[in-house]
């Protein structure tokens, strides 16, 4: 949702990649694009993993939920006022959203994710890099599936 990092954006298709996403998804306007920084941090990757660009995240969220197509998708976002990531259940099929590096994911875009996922933080800093809340959160998936 509205990455603007073209680092964070390569790493995240990286790590989506390797926890098996079956894609990405990332908005036309508001975020970086698919540049040559994002391509060469994502080290491959984006030749093997499809990126959707959509004009609006929440209408897409919207028509990939469960309840709407047969194959849907349930929607949870990482942000700092969630559900304790452990305490969910992530082993369906998942859609993950990552929000913007200042501001997080946005109201609208929160409001249409069935789960809000929190990760614990032991530190004296209150929160991660877009890409390293990302792969925390996917592997996070790949870890509930494999149990």
């Amino acid at each position: 949702d509205e990455i603007e990092d073209p680092h964070n954006l390569g790493a995240i298709i990286r790590t989506a990649n390797l926890a098996g996403a079956h894609g990405v998804i990332i908005p036309k306007r508001r975020a970086v694009g698919l540049t040559a920084t994002v391509a060469k941090t994502s080290a491959g990757a984006i030749n093997y993993t499809p990126v959707a660009k959509v004009t609006n995240i929440a209408a897409t969220i919207e028509s990939l939920l469960q309840p709407v197509c047969k194959e849907g998708l349930w929607f949870v976002c990482a942000d700092m006022g969630g559900e304790t990531m452990y305490k969910l259940n992530l082993k369906g099929p998942i859609g993950l959203v990552i929000g913007n590096e200042g501001n997080g994911v946005s109201r609208l875009v929160k409001e249409k994710c069935d789960f809000v996922a929190s990760i614990p933080m032991k530190g004296d800093i209150d929160s991660l890099n877009a890409s390293v809340a990302a792969g925390v959160m996917a592997f996070e998936i790949v870890r509930q599936r494999m149990m």
